[in-house]
């Protein structure tokens, strides 16, 4: 910005003028937006799997994350489903596409794999597990390993081994998560211990390394380009090593060496003025990399996933440099040794040249020295044969700085990591709630599992244990648990302000709403517990997937006689809501009465036997059952008929009648086995004293009842009061 305006401005006074402000300008620029000073190998900000052409492939030491590169593809492969909607109702047709392909990981040998990153996401957990459908295929890189037999079919004699160069293949991978492409990944990568860096990587070169070159704090390290020496030269920022010559020949040792081990140099020796070399003295050097301090350090941090980290060394001089080192380090350790080596080059920069008629043997580049008549110790970084003597170059040297100190790695968001869960189900049959044909059954799959990664089952019928696809899926968990208390019995005459239960949802994550009454009223939260519709109006959470439920309207849909009965601690229940799977409408799945649902990562399928059967086809029983006596000994019984789907009670008009027609039978004696029964078409029936006197004498006083015969099923019964 600056170089366009005085540009612009300096073109008023002529050419010159123009030059010097664009000179001016780009100055001014320069200062104000010239990017940080960056020094080291600069790492990636969390690369991705990438395809190009001439990529190179980083070698991995240690635990690593990284991108990998694509060699190997097929093209996506469609597989066409097609779902049933319900009886007249035009089959659902979708589309899934699934690759098969290989990455390539390190030019090197690794152990094995740990963790895929899928656009950010957990593709592979700790466990080895997949998120997603597909099977993997690792090979470690070593000089043996074979061909992969699927790149190999489509390949044939032209299928590389990849041999030395560590790949992963994905057969059939399912795109669904990944809006039906390869998704960005990311692999973390085990091969061997990052703190034998150096040792490792001049196995295969003509100098070696000995044991005190070992990096403890390094965690990890990629090499994607670049020399040995420009390895050795970042190494040597954070963790100083330096040739040591022996008798063997020349290696690479630590440079920290103990104090212990130092040797005092003989007295230097005066040289005339016309002598080569300069005379001895302590001058300060910046210009060499160990003189050179930096603001911060910049590197991998395994608490943030691999994620680079940045900590802020201390300096006195004002650097603005960060140093970039593509390895593994805790946050901790990266500032101890930013801090340290901050610390040494300070110290570095001291240089001292001193002269010596001859070298002692025992003196190597590297070896730590003390100069008579010099304060501190000194350490050789090299000497050069003069005419008279040896001129030793020497820089000042600490062993250690003390700059360790506890770093924060900073917050950063971490996928879950959600071990599979295996199905769970639940099949019944619920009372009609006046939706949809009279005539269709209600029975409901409730396919769950537990808390943790679940992606939908497969709903079979159960026939002689072979399982008979019924064409129907659950993609969606259900919000099933159970009863941790037990739930005492219930008149279900009206609304039940001060009642409550306790639940644990199998899914710890689900969620339970409250509502209103109004809410109640029409039709909200109903919960099926054990064979009994319950509807609740306040739902608290209390930990661990445990919630308290209160405000019961009990006996919902004619199920008061199983809210008379109570439930104990345990007891199945479901939450009636849109999760579950309709199967009223599948032929098959009423003819069966035992299911399965087997979902992606079940080795077993999950069954249940239908609880409930015909609920939906049964009429509520009759209520307000009542008997008058006449005077000559006559019974008149009268009932109010209720009618299946009529949740509410109507006051101006009675309930409107669902079955094909009005037919009762009343019974006399036990309901398994009736002494005498007799049919009415109306709710009301009347016996004479002649009849009433024979059932006395015959059988003694014993109870009436009634039910209602409807089109599919018969009532429960309701009994009349005994008689007086």
């Amino acid at each position: 910005m600056a170089t366009i305006v005085l540009s612009s401005l300096g073109s008023m006074l002529g050419p010159l003028g123009q030059v010097v402000g664009t000179l001016a300008g780009n100055a001014i620029d320069n200062m104000l937006f010239a990017p940080e000073p960056r020094e080291g190998a600069r790492l990636k900000e969390l690369a991705v799997t990438g395809s190009s052409y001439g990529t190179p492939i980083a070698r991995q030491y240690g635990k690593m994350r990284v991108p990998g590169t694509i060699v190997w593809s097929t093209d996506l492969k469609e597989h066409r489903n097609k779902q049933s909607n319900g009886k007249d109702a035009p089959k659902t047709v979708t589309y899934s596409y699934t690759v098969s392909f290989a990455v390539a990981l390190s030019s090197g040998p690794i152990d094995t794999i740990g963790r895929i990153w899928a656009d950010g996401n957990l593709l592979r957990g700790n466990a080895g597990d997949l998120k997603s459908a597909g099977s993997l295929r690792v090979y470690n890189g070593h000089g043996h390993q074979p061909r992969d037999p699927l790149i190999e079919a489509a390949l044939g004699s032209q299928c590389p081994a990849f041999r030395g160069c560590a790949y992963a293949v994905f057969e059939d991978l399912d795109l669904t998560d990944f809006g039906n492409r390869i998704p960005a990944l990311t692999f973390e990568v085990l091969a061997g211990d990052a703190s034998l860096l150096v040792e490792t990587m001049l196995e295969d070169s003509e100098v070696s390394a000995d044991e005190t070159t070992r990096f403890a704090q390094l965690g990890g390290f990629s090499h994607e380009a670049g020399s040995l020496r420009d390895v050795a030269q970042l190494v040597d920022r954070l963790h100083p090593v330096a040739p040591v010559v022996g008798s063997d020949g020349m290696r690479l040792g630590a440079a920290s060496l103990s104090p212990a081990a130092t040797i005092t140099l003989p007295a230097a020796a005066a040289w005339d003025e016309g002598d080569f070399g300069k005379q001895g003295g302590v001058t300060s050097a910046r210009n060499s990399a160990r003189s050179r301090v930096f603001a911060s350090l910049r590197y991998y941090d395994p608490a943030r996933e691999y994620q680079p980290g940045l900590q802020h060394a201390e300096n006195s001089e004002g650097s603005t440099t960060t140093f970039q080192f593509p390895g593994v380090l805790s946050a901790s350790d990266a500032l101890g040794l930013a801090r340290e080596a901050n610390g040494r080059a300070a110290t570095n920069r001291d240089r001292l040249l001193w002269r010596c008629a001859e070298l002692d043997p025992q003196i190597q580049p590297g070896s730590l020295v003390i100069a008579p008549g010099k304060p501190g110790l000194w350490q050789v970084a090299g000497w050069e044969w003069r005419e008279r003597g040896v001129e030793l170059d020497l820089m000042r040297h600490r062993s250690a700085f003390g700059q360790s100190g506890e770093a924060d790695a900073g917050s950063g968001w971490v996928p879950p990591d959600r071990a599979a869960s295996t199905t769970e189900l639940r099949v019944f049959e619920t009372p009609w709630d006046g939706s949809g044909s009279s005539t269709q059954r209600q029975i409901f799959a409730a396919a769950s599992a537990a808390t943790g990664r679940w992606s939908g089952a497969a709903l079979y019928a159960d026939r002689d244990g072979g399982l008979i696809a019924l064409g129907e899926s659950a993609p969606e968990r259900a919000v099933p648990g159970t009863l941790t208390e037990n739930l005492g019995p219930s008149s279900s005459i009206r609304f039940e302000s001060a009642a409550s239960l306790c639940v644990h949802l199998l899914d710890e994550d689900a969620e339970l709403s409250p509502s209103t009454l109004s809410g109640l009223a029409q039709g909200d939260n109903r919960l099926l517990v054990g064979s009994e519709v319950i509807q609740f109006l306040s739902a608290e959470p209390t930990g661990g997937g445990t919630w308290e439920l209160k405000g019961l309207l009990r006996g919902r849909g004619g199920t008061e006689i199983e809210a008379a009965l109570g439930h104990p601690a345990g007891t199945a229940v479901t939450l009636l809501d849109e999760r579950l799977v309709s199967l009223g409408s599948n032929a098959l799945a009423q003819a069966e009465s035992r299911f399965a649902a087997l979902g992606l990562w079940d080795t077993e399928p999950a069954t249940a036997i239908l609880e409930n059967a015909n609920a939906s086809l049964r009429p509520p029983a009759p209520v307000h059952c009542r008997v008058v006596h006449s005077s000559d000994g006559a019974l008149s019984f009268t009932w109010r008929r209720r009618a299946r789907g009529q949740w509410l009670w109507l006051d101006e008009v009675a309930q409107p009648l669902v079955e094909e027609s009005e037919q009762y039978r009343v019974g006399y004696g036990p309901f398994s086995a009736p002494l005498a029964t007799w049919l009415a078409a109306i709710p009301a029936f009347d016996l004479n004293a002649g009849e009433v006197g024979t059932l006395r004498s015959e059988h003694g006083d014993k109870t009436f009842w009634v039910q209602q015969l409807g089109s599919f099923a018969q009532s429960r019964p309701s009994a009349f009061p005994a008689l007086s």
